[in-house]
């Protein structure tokens, strides 16, 4: 970084000491939409634009949350390695009967921006009712809105959307655990600190929640040890719902004219310092 004046970011934390060791950095770019991962007190400090581009990988997220939803209830990553070592059949009665559909159940999800908006209307198409949670109902939206504890009360899946703050960090908790329906299934491909991994794993060890989804962890890379790996009501992925060929054309092509507008002098695109 000694002679960057501009870095491309996507997970690796840029923190006060990155930037103390960058003198000519002018531009963070994140690439994706979540900004935790940047130490803005320090760049603003230093005169230092950071944008990040909403929206790019929005279709991405949507879609991979939908495939975890569905792995979850189908267990497909049981399936998996069980057929792979020639262990698929017979199948296990308890494992049958918690097999289940989208259609029919009801899906509570946890914020409402772009991937929200874009896979309520698929799950209601497939026959789910939908639930969303914000600050204050929203207009034109064709899911319904609920407060928080009453979405986990009354949904079959809960997915999380919401932005890492210090108002969410933990936000699903033990208590929050206990205010979901026996059974259900949690979906997460925000950001991992939205919840509460002990507290997690405990409720799918018991069987209080049936399965989950998780794309996102606490802390990342996740270790080969991290205790949800060894669970088969589990699907994980390593923080790649964002990660598509498209995603990645769509950023690449706002990067790219964000270099250009600081070169020129020019407004940059999404600048939020």
């Amino acid at each position: 970084m000694a002679e960057a004046e501009a870095l491309w970011h996507v997970l690796m934390p840029i923190t006060g000491d990155v930037i103390a060791a960058s003198p000519r950095l002018r531009f963070i770019q994140k690439v994706g939409d979540g900004l935790n991962t940047i130490d803005l007190v320090a760049a603003k400090a230093r005169g230092i634009a950071v944008c990040n581009m909403p929206g790019t990988n929005s279709r991405a997220v949507a879609e991979m949350t939908l495939l975890l939803m569905l792995a979850a209830l189908r267990r497909v990553a049981w399936f998996d390695s069980r057929t792979r070592e020639g262990r698929g059949w017979p199948l296990p009665t308890e494992v049958q009967d918690q097999l289940g559909e989208i259609a029919g159940r009801t899906v509570g999800l946890v914020s409402f921006g772009a991937v929200p908006r874009l896979i309520a209307p698929v799950l209601k198409a497939m026959g789910a009712k939908v639930l969303y949670t914000a600050r204050a109902p929203k207009a034109d939206v064709i899911a319904e809105w609920r407060t928080l504890d009453d979405l986990l009360a009354e949904s079959d899946v809960v997915s999380l959307h919401a932005a890492l703050t210090d108002e969410t960090q933990g936000l699903i908790g033990a208590r929050a655990i206990q205010r979901m329906k026996p059974g259900a299934v949690l979906v997460n491909t925000a950001r991992g600190a939205l919840v509460d991994e002990a507290a997690l794993v405990e409720a799918l060890k018991s069987g209080r929640l049936g399965a989950a989804g998780i794309d996102v962890f606490a802390a990342e890379p996740a270790g080969a040890g991290h205790p949800l790996f060894a669970l088969p009501n589990v699907v994980v992925a390593p923080h790649v719902a964002w990660l598509t060929v498209e995603t990645l054309d769509r950023s690449l092509a706002v990067a790219v004219e964000n270099c250009r507008r600081l070169r020129a002098g020019k407004p940059l695109l999404h600048q939020v310092v």
